[in-house]
């Protein structure tokens, strides 16, 4: 496994990060029970992961809970990254619909409280907006009260995860060139390289660690998805068009050869791409098993893609990938 600071922070991650939204829900079509989600985490850390991403209401604090049971005795060997933002408190979210954001500074201190107590903590690593408007980002108050949580040492750096969808290009831009963020996470991926392009200039220009978040495109670039799957209804995927689906398809045949090339197969050119890439600190793939850790955490082995190569990848998107 090797590792990347995140960032001006100066946190120092793998590039490899566990997303722990699979075992707080199960959007990817499948129920972990916590023991097994608890040996995923373990297994992760001995395969030299120690970056574990999260966010209060996976689960509705599940996910934070399973983490600081799995790493209890453990905090100063692992990175803590948690999310916070929706009233999970006050509102039941129904399937996958969202719930009401409550960015504001009385409502940061209240959420970050409980967010420790679940993870058995006494200080976040990367503390993140979940998902968050312009209006929050814009928010002075709240973001002077995030630098007194910095100074107190009970956050040691702060992002924005922009979401839920791809895109929030203005939000992201914003965020890095008026904000002291450390990190920056996003959807970026060989079919999905756009705003990512873009986000990732101003992520060099202001020293922004990127972490990246779907990046086998939803399954399509790990050979598990194509026309035929069928997702079930508490599968966030099922929103997926068919079409973008074929297409996504259909444009994986074009990258073949250049995967067999190098003696790549096609999940592990897409995870090197994003990785040949400096300014991304950490991708999280899907995990739902522990044979994918194995899988993943050998793709972080230093050799990626030349400066050619990467415009090689980057030119057939321009020219055949855009959906």
């Amino acid at each position: 496994m090797k590792y990347r600071k995140l960032g001006f922070s100066g946190i120092e991650v793998s590039e490899i990060g566990f997303g722990a939204w699979t075992i707080g829900l199960d959007w990817w079509g499948k129920k972990i029970e916590d023991d097994e989600a608890i040996r995923m985490l373990k297994s992760a850390y001995d395969l030299g992961i120690n970056f574990y991403e999260t966010a209060d209401m996976y689960g509705k604090g599940k996910s934070e809970k399973i983490i600081g049971q799995a790493f209890k005795g453990m905090r100063d060997e692992v990175i803590y990254s948690t999310k916070w933002g929706y009233d999970m408190y006050n509102v039941e979210q129904i399937g996958h619909n969202e719930i009401p954001q409550r960015h504001n500074s009385e409502f940061l201190r209240y959420a970050l409280e409980k967010s420790m107590e679940r993870l058995q903590t006494k200080y976040i690593d990367v503390y993140s907006l979940h998902n968050p408007k312009m209006d929050a980002i814009k928010n002075d108050d709240l973001f002077n009260s995030l630098n007194i949580l910095l100074q107190n040492k009970t956050i040691r750096s702060h992002g924005v995860a922009l979401g839920p969808a791809i895109g929030w290009q203005d939000e992201g831009l914003y965020a890095m060139e008026n904000r002291n963020i450390t990190c920056l996470q996003t959807v970026y991926n060989i079919l999905e390289q756009c705003p990512g392009r873009l986000l990732l200039e101003s992520a060099i220009k202001n020293d922004v660690g990127v972490i990246v978040r779907v990046p086998d495109a939803s399954g399509l670039l790990t050979g598990k998805v194509n026309e035929k799957t069928i997702f079930d209804k508490n599968d966030h995927r099922s929103a997926r068009k068919k079409e973008w689906i074929s297409e996504g398809v259909q444009k994986i045949q074009k990258m073949k050869p250049i995967a067999d090339s190098k003696g790549l197969n096609i999940t592990e050119l897409a995870i090197k791409f994003i990785l040949s890439q400096p300014q991304i600190s950490i991708v999280l793939p899907t995990i739902t098993e522990i044979d994918d850790l194995k899988m993943f955490a050998e793709i972080s082995d230093g050799h990626y893609f030349t400066q050619d190569e990467i415009l090689q990848l980057t030119n057939l998107y321009d020219n055949h990938f855009y959906i």
